[in-house]
C-alpha cells in the first residue's frame, strides 16, 4: 500500500447540496465549535452513526445523561443488521462465529466497563455499561463477560444474519485454491479475499459540560477467535477525561493499542491542542510506528470548550455530528493520501 504525505490537510470549505433537512455534507474538515445557544449540546460519531446521533441527541434533549445518550445511540447500530462491523449481523470470525467488543466511560466519575470476545449478546455497549455500574471491574472477556450478561437478563441469540454468513463463506472459499474449500461453479473469483473492518464510536457532552463515550464493534472480519482489538481497551479504542474532553477511534486495533491512541489525543488536548491537530498529531506517531507503510485508523474527538473534529490517515473517510440543530456527515481532516 503506497502512500505520500500530503502538504496540506483537507481545507477545502465548500458545502455540498444537504442531502435532507437533517443531514448535510460539510466539507470543511477542521475543528468546530458547537453553538454557543441555550442548550450546548453536541453529540460526534463515525461516518456509520448519523443515526446514532439523532438518537443520542433526543435523548439529551429529553434531559437524559450523556451516558444514556451515547450508549442508546450505539445500539441503534448494533441492531441495525445491515451494519456489518457492528453487533447483530456483524462480520464473524474466522470459524464464522460473531465476537463482540466495546468499552464506555462516563466523565463525571471517570467510570469505565468493557467487554471483549462477547458472544450471543447483540449489545456489548450495554452489558459494558453493567460490568461499569455493577461491578467494581473494568473488563470482561469471552465465557465470563456471557455469563455476567446472562446473570443480568440478557438473551442468548444466533448474530450472524444470512448476509453475514454468505460474506464469510466466501472469504473461505476464495482464501486460497490449496485448501478444501470450493467456489461454487460459474462463481467470479475476486482477486483478493477482502477483509472488512467496522467500529462505531460516539462522544457526547451536554449543556453542563459532562461528557461521555462509547465505542462498539464486531472487530475485524474473519479475525482469529479469541482476538481482541483496540475498542474495548481503555485508552486506546476510547478514553473520557471530564476536565478535558474525549477521543475515540476506528480502523486497524493493533495500530491504536500501540500507540494508546484516544489517551493521546485526549492529553494533546489538554496540553492546549484544538481535536483536529491533536488527532492528526496521534495519527502521525502511527505512520512513525510503520515507518510509511501504515494501516488505516481514524480518531474522533470533542474538548470542553465543545470543539469537535475527527481525523483519518487516509483521505475519503467522514464522521458525524449533531450540533444541536441538525445532523450532519462532514469529511474527517486526513494526514495521507493513497496512490
Amino acid at each position: 500500500m503506497g502512500a505520500t504525505i500530503s502538504r496540506r490537510f483537507l481545507l477545502s470549505s465548500t458545502l455540498a447540496s444537504s442531502i435532507s433537512s437533517l443531514l448535510e455534507l460539510d466539507m470543511m474538515g477542521q475543528s468546530q465549535s458547537a453553538p454557543q445557544g441555550p442548550s450546548q449540546l453536541l453529540v460526534i460519531s463515525s461516518g456509520n452513526g448519523i443515526k446514532a446521533v439523532e438518537k443520542a441527541m433526543a435523548i439529551l434533549k429529553a434531559g437524559g445523561s450523556t451516558l444514556d445518550a451515547v450508549v442508546e445511540g450505539v445500539v441503534l447500530v448494533e441492531d441495525d443488521p445491515e451494519d456489518d462491523g457492528v453487533g447483530y449481523g456483524g462480520l464473524p470470525n474466522a470459524d464464522g462465529e460473531v465476537e463482540l467488543d466495546a468499552s464506555v466511560m462516563y466523565g463525571p466519575t471517570g467510570a469505565a466497563g468493557a467487554v471483549g470476545a462477547l458472544r450471543y449478546i447483540r449489545n456489548p455497549s450495554r452489558l459494558a455499561r453493567l460490568v461499569m455500574e455493577r461491578t467494581n471491574r473494568v473488563f470482561l472477556v469471552g465465557e465470563g463477560a456471557l455469563q455476567f450478561a446472562l446473570a443480568h437478563g440478557f438473551h442468548k441469540e444466533d448474530l450472524l444474519t444470512e448476509k453475514s454468513r454468505q460474506r464469510w463463506l466466501q472469504w473461505k472459499e476464495e482464501l486460497s485454491d490449496k485448501d478444501d474449500w470450493v467456489a461454487p461453479p460459474k462463481k467470479e473469483i475476486s482477486q483478493k479475499p477482502e477483509r472488512p473492518q467496522g467500529t462505531i464510536n460516539c462522544l457526547a457532552i451536554d449543556a453542563q459540560g459532562d461528557i461521555s463515550g462509547v465505542t462498539s464493534t464486531s472487530g475485524i472480519a474473519f479475525k482469529m477467535p479469541g482476538r481482541v482489538g483496540d475498542s474495548p481497551i481503555i485508552g486506546a479504542g476510547l478514553y473520557v477525561d471530564n476536565k478535558v474532553g474525549a477521543a475515540g477511534s476506528t480502523g486497524n486495533g493493533e495500530a491504536n493499542i500501540r500507540v494508546v491512541g484516544a489517551h493521546t489525543v485526549v492529553e494533546f488536548m489538554r496540553q492546549g491542542m484544538a481535536p483536529e491537530p491533536a488527532c492528526l498529531e496521534t495519527l502521525r506517531r502511527v505512520v512513525n510506528l510503520y515507518k510509511g507503510n501504515p494501516p488505516n485508523l481514524s480518531f474522533y474527538a470533542l474538548n470542553k470548550k465543545r470543539e469537535f473534529a475527527a481525523a483519518s490517515l487516509f483521505k475519503g473517510a467522514k464522521y458525524c455530528v449533531h450540533d444541536g440543530t441538525r445532523a450532519m456527515i462532514r469529511p474527517c481532516a486526513w494526514l495521507l493520501e493513497k496512490k
